[in-house]
């Protein structure tokens, strides 16, 4: 016999002790097979782990007479789809992918002597010999039970803060309804009075004024709040698609310029010389540059000027900034921009606000992919800017269909008269509907105070239009819309919701369910009569094709 060297015998007694250490180990479980699967080895760890000695598993079980049979089985299911091979359920299909090479490690469900149980880490590897052929499987383990409970603490936290998400969302969407319907009763009734027959006197108009602007102000504080809450609670979806910087530019124009008129600011935007479109949600970014907009024209000096400009860089990006000659901004005011309920000293002003405009427009256009950012000057001004990425454009570029006017009450002779059903439990707002549809020499109205009384009225009367109010007493105004479009005699005639709800998810909901339309209260009457206007047209050309199904 050949001596040992001296770091031979060490070599060899470090590595003894190695496997020695690890067959040993009271933390891990290690589990030997032959190749058929029969237990041949069974440490320490899966000794403690599992309640058998060594004596009573080796030779006599493999290692899924230990695991959850159901587990086993949905395993050997699940490699047999992916795999496309028929898998046995049993160790065979806990070692089928070991088998070829293929590292397997996955969580099962350990069944102890005592019958307890554990979740367990199993990682399974094909033993070989020197002429590669399978002469067994090793089976190492770790107890999951730590993580597993840390997970399940995990999914009921996210669980109840889903659930909190939920209820506030609920909870906002209630309030909105509840803010909201009391005060379209004030701003339509008023709106009414202003532009009523015989008009109001001096003394009266600037009453109604104040009523108007007091309700609107309201109305835009309920609808940041709202907007606000709703972008934290990551509740709100945009829909970001290649939008036309002209038409959106050229509608908020529209809206924004009387306002700068009547203080003496100049506005002046910029000329595309090409289309030019950006990826943004359209609705959302009119709301920006609305926002944008008005804030350089309220925090304006009289007599001061607006300037919009847009530019492009190489990286993709469209910038568009507002630019104002108003008293400017510190920087220690620049830092706290953005900042909810911090209107940056302007609280005792007499330019009315809340500060949560800016904090609701930054967070949409951080949902946009975009940027936003301003610079000012103290005495100068201020220039507000955001950036969205390029968008191509479209194929077909939408045409937006122009707005209607609000229609005149003298109708030209021979003009037939058709019948608008409100189904409506509120009598402030059947009263205030009643008085604007008055205005309309080619309109009657129909009331009904709940939904079923509404189906009856639509199927009895088969009106030219149907506005539906969402709350109602027992069957819900989505349900009342349903039923009438799953009727043949009712399904072609459009139903417009009417409604205090104005959180987006329950507009969306509306819609996707099948009105025609969705307007929210407070009415603002122009809108109103052009949406009428809109849902006539469409149900004069509807009615023929549903007279020959009919």
């Amino acid at each position: 016999m050949i001596p040992l060297s001296l770091a031979k015998k060490q070599a060899l007694l470090k590595s003894g002790a190695l496997q020695n250490a690890i067959l040993t180990s009271a933390n891990f479980s290690i589990i030997a097979t032959d190749e058929k699967g029969i237990i041949q080895l069974f440490n320490v760890g899966a000794e403690r782990m599992l309640g058998y000695t060594s004596d009573e598993v080796v030779n006599r079980i493999k290692p899924s007479d230990m695991h959850d049979p159901d587990e086993v089985s949905a395993r050997a299911a699940a490699l047999s789809v992916e795999l496309k091979v028929l898998i046995a359920p049993g160790f065979e299909a806990l070692a089928y992918k070991a088998s070829r090479g293929i590292e397997d490690i996955y969580d099962l469900t350990y069944i102890c002597k005592d019958g307890s149980r554990f979740p367990a880490i199993i990682s399974i590897t094909a033993l070989r010999n020197d002429n590669e052929k399978i002469i067994g499987y090793l089976l190492t383990g770790t107890n999951n039970s730590a993580r597993k409970r840390v997970e399940a603490e995990l999914n009921r936290a996210m669980a109840a803060a889903e659930k909190a998400n939920r209820a506030k969302t609920d909870f906002l969407s209630g309030m909105s309804h509840e803010l909201r319907t009391p005060l379209n009763a004030i701003l339509g009734f008023a709106q009414l009075m202003e532009s009523g027959s015989p008009p109001p006197t001096a003394p009266q108009k600037r009453n109604l004024e104040q009523i108007l602007k007091a309700g609107w102000y309201l109305l835009e504080l309920i609808n940041e709040i709202l907007d606000l809450s709703l972008i934290e609670s990551g509740n709100v979806t945009l829909s970001r698609e290649p939008v036309s910087l002209v038409e959106v530019m050229l509608e908020c124009r529209a809206m924004i310029e009387p306002q700068a008129q009547k203080r003496g600011i100049a506005m002046k935007f910029p000329r595309f010389d090409v289309p030019l479109f950006v990826n943004a949600d359209r609705t959302r970014m009119k709301q920006v540059l609305i926002n944008l907009f008005f804030n350089a024209v309220k925090y304006n000096r009289p007599g001061g000027a607006v300037e919009v400009d847009c530019s492009q860089d190489t990286a993709g990006m469209v910038r568009i900034s507002v630019r104002d000659t108003g008293a400017g901004l510190t920087p220690e005011q620049l830092a706290q921009l953005f900042q909810p309920f911090n209107r940056l000293g302007k609280e005792n002003s007499s330019e009315e606000g809340t500060g949560i405009g800016l904090v609701v427009t930054k967070r949409l256009v951080e949902l946009m992919g975009g940027a936003i950012g301003a610079d000012s000057t103290v005495d100068k001004g201020s220039v507000f800017w955001f950036e969205l990425a390029l968008a191509g454009t479209p194929q077909f570029a939408a045409q937006e269909a122009n707005h209607p006017a609000q229609a005149d009450a003298t109708m030209p002779k021979g003009t037939s008269l058709r019948t608008l059903l409100y189904v409506e439990d509120n009598p402030a707002n059947l009263e205030l509907v009643e008085q604007l549809v008055a205005r309309r020499s080619d309109l009657r109205l129909l009331s009904a105070a709940d939904g079923n009384l509404g189906i009856e009225f639509a199927r009895a009367y088969l009106p030219e239009l149907i506005l539906m109010d969402i709350h109602l007493p027992g069957l819900s105004g989505i349900d009342a819309m349903q039923i009438l479009r799953l009727d043949p005699a009712t399904a072609h005639i459009p139903i417009i919701a009417l409604s205090a709800n104005a959180v987006p998810r329950d507009v969306e909901k509306a819609l996707e369910a099948g009105f025609f339309n969705y307007l929210t209260k407070p009415i603002v009457v122009s809108q109103f009569m052009a949406a009428l206007d809109a849902a006539l047209t469409h149900s004069d050309a509807a009615r023929p094709k549903a007279k020959e199904l009919s």
